[in-house]
Order: C-alpha cells, then sequence, then structure tokens
C-alpha cells in the first residue's frame, strides 16, 4: 500500500462528514445547485475506494488507521477486504446518485440544507461501520447510524406520525446496539483481541468457549433489530414515514443491510455452529415469508417495497446462516443486486408520489404517457 494511502483513506472516510457540516450553508448559497457541488464527497470516496480493487481481487487486504488510546489497546483502523469493499462501493456509489435524487426531490423545501447534512452524516456513520476494524469505533459507527436515522425518518417533524415512525427506529435499533455492544465485550473477554481482522484466527476458541451462545444471542439481537427480522421487523414499514430519499437509501440501500454486513463478517469466526445454522435460517425464513405475504396486500406503492424489503433481507440473513461458500456468494450478489434495483424502485415511487401527489396503485394509471422518463 502506498504511504500516503492511510492519509487519503482517512479523509475518504470523513469528506461526507465535511459535506455535512457545509451542507446548510451551500444550499441558501447555490440554492438547489448544492446538491451537485454535494456529491462531489461521496463521488471522490468512492473514486478512491475504487483503487483497492486490484490488490483486493488478488485476494489481499487493506488495513491501515491511527493509535487512539495505546493504553487501552484502542485504535481508530479500517480493515477492507472484498465484503467491506463492497459495502463501501454501494453506500458511497449510491449515496452519490441519491443526494443529486435529492436535490430535485427537495426542491424548495425550506428545510433542504438540513435535510442534505443529516443524509451525508447518515452516509459517514455507514461506511465508518462497513470498513471499521475496531470493536469500539464499529460500535460508534453502529450507535451514530441509528441517530442519523432518527433525525431522517422524522424530518417532517411537525407531522405526529413522523415523529413516533422515528422513535419507534431509534428505540428498536438503539437497543439492539446495546445489545451488540454486550456481545462486543463478551468477545474481547474470550478473544482477549478488540479488532475484527485478528478476530478470524480465533474462531475455533471462541465456539468452544461456554459463553458462545451468550455471546451469539447478543449479536443477533443487534444484527436482527438493526436489518428488520422478525420479529423486530415492524419498525421498517412504519419507517416509510420519511421522504422517499431516505427510503431509498437507508431502507433498501444501506442501514437495513448493517445487520446483514455483521453477521456476514462473523460468519467465519461464530458460524457453522448447530445455534448459527438453526437461528439464522429459522428466523431469516420466518421474515422471507412474512414480508412476502404482508407485501401482496398493500396498495401504497412504498409500503409494497418497504414489506418485500423486508422479505429480501430476511433471505440474506437465511443464505447467511447456511454458511457455505456458494450460499454466501449468492447473498452478496443478491445484495448488490437489491440495492441497485430496490433504491431504483424506492426513487420511481417518489418521483410518481411527487408529480401524481399519490402512492395508491388503486388511484393511478396511465403515468407511462405523462411521464415517459420514469417510464424508461
Amino acid at each position: 500500500m502506498a504511504a500516503n494511502a492511510p492519509a487519503l483513506t482517512f479523509l475518504a472516510l470523513f469528506l461526507p462528514f465535511l459535506a455535512s457540516v457545509l451542507a446548510p450553508f451551500l444550499t441558501r448559497l447555490l440554492g438547489d445547485r448544492a446538491a451537485w457541488v454535494l456529491a462531489a464527497a461521496p463521488a471522490l470516496a468512492f473514486a478512491h475506494f475504487c483503487t483497492f480493487l486490484p490488490e483486493i481481487a488478488a485476494g489481499e487486504v487493506v488495513t491501515g488507521g491511527y493509535a487512539w488510546a495505546p493504553s487501552f489497546n484502542l485504535s481508530f483502523s479500517w480493515f477492507l477486504d472484498g465484503l467491506s469493499l463492497t459495502f463501501a462501493l454501494l453506500i458511497t456509489g449510491i449515496g452519490t446518485l441519491i443526494v443529486l435524487y435529492s436535490g430535485g426531490y427537495m426542491k424548495g423545501h425550506e428545510g433542504q440544507g438540513r435535510f442534505m447534512a443529516f443524509i451525508l452524516a447518515f452516509m459517514g456513520a455507514m461506511l465508518g461501520l462497513v470498513v471499521s476494524d475496531s470493536f469500539l469505533m464499529l460500535f460508534v459507527y453502529w450507535e451514530l447510524t441509528s441517530i442519523t436515522s432518527f433525525l431522517l425518518i422524522g424530518f417532517d417533524h411537525e407531522r405526529e406520525a413522523a415523529r413516533r415512525a422515528a422513535l419507534q427506529a431509534l428505540v428498536v435499533t438503539g437497543g439492539g446496539g446495546l445489545c451488540l455492544l454486550a456481545g462486543l465485550v463478551f468477545l474481547w473477554n474470550i478473544t482477549g483481541v478488540t479488532q475484527l481482522s485478528l478476530l478470524v484466527h480465533l474462531g475455533e476458541g471462541l465456539r468452544q468457549s461456554p459463553f458462545y451462545l451468550a455471546t451469539l444471542l447478543l449479536v443477533l439481537a443487534g444484527a436482527f433489530t438493526k436489518s428488520a427480522q422478525f420479529p423486530f421487523h415492524f419498525w421498517l414499514p412504519n419507517a416509510m414515514e420519511a421522504p422517499t430519499p431516505v427510503s431509498a437509501y437507508l431502507h433498501s440501500a444501506t442501514m437495513v443491510k448493517a445487520g446483514v454486513y455483521l453477521l456476514m463478517r462473523l460468519n467465519p469466526v461464530m458460524g457453522n455452529t448447530p445455534a448459527w445454522v438453526i437461528l439464522l435460517p429459522f428466523f431469516g425464513g420466518i421474515t422471507l415469508i412474512a414480508g412476502t405475504f404482508l407485501a401482496v396486500r398493500q396498495t401504497d406503492l412504498k409500503l409494497m417495497l418497504a414489506y418485500t424489503t423486508m422479505a429480501s433481507l430476511g433471505l440474506l440473513v437465511m443464505l447467511t446462516g447456511f454458511g457455505s461458500a456458494h450460499a454466501v456468494e449468492a447473498a452478496v450478489l443478491y445484495l448488490v443486486a437489491h440495492s441497485l434495483f430496490k433504491g431504483a424502485l424506492f426513487m420511481v415511487a417518489g418521483t410518481v408520489d411527487h408529480e401524481a401527489g399519490s402512492r395508491d396503485v388503486t388511484k393511478l394509471g396511465g403515468l407511462r404517457a405523462a411521464m415517459p422518463v420514469t417510464f424508461g
């Protein structure tokens, strides 16, 4: 790795936060055109992470970071392999398009600058989560995604339904985050390491520990609440109270995939045990079936997409639970495909709602002639 790569990666991780700070000022200065300037932050981060493709495709990993509190063995460190790089490219690539889409969707809204600041802050939190190596860094970013999603879901804070949905999402995912913290403490005490890159070599000892089951249940509580698995699925459809760019980004492509990412990351360490191969396919399968049946009953475009997203998350958890190389490969491929098509479908639903004034499919028709670009 080049000598300046750690500094560039550190900058790429903080570009969305920098853009978030500047968003209100740029929006007041440039109006709707600010989105094009702000989109440069995730676009540059995307370009930077693309430079790692050749070496990671060759089977190498990229690590880096800085000592934070050496006496406590705490560091600000990152770990890039095929899994984390895939997520990083999804977050920054789709994030660039979402920022541009938000500029048009929120055009003329008095809170446009605030909205852009929130969504860019979320982007930075999600990006930090998937490249984190140290347990503490992972947890801080994990909880930051819950806080920023609360701000985005409750963006229209004058509406009671938006406030209720935001609080519900925060309580469920925040509570799961505390369970995850306890699980990480267990992992630390069992293995003696505080970095994911080191944990991957200690799976055998962890799986044989008498505290393995307790650790697994705590980690699953964190992952299941974040990825809307049964019985914690109810917060995801309610989160559709958020503006459509939020649904397209957080609730299809990024935040709800955080739990899936954690399970995939820990599969080599905690997988291939009876508890793992029973619990994940069982709850993932229930979520898949429940989401499918609930989706076909809906007439609201966003609720259709929300419940099918829930079903897709169940499928991803189920495949991860099977744990075989082919199952995990299928899960990652479907994860990428779902992020792309579901994000696009949410944006189509938002465009239809924005122009037609309704998301009820029983009241919509003949839009092909009126909206030929969206139809295409």
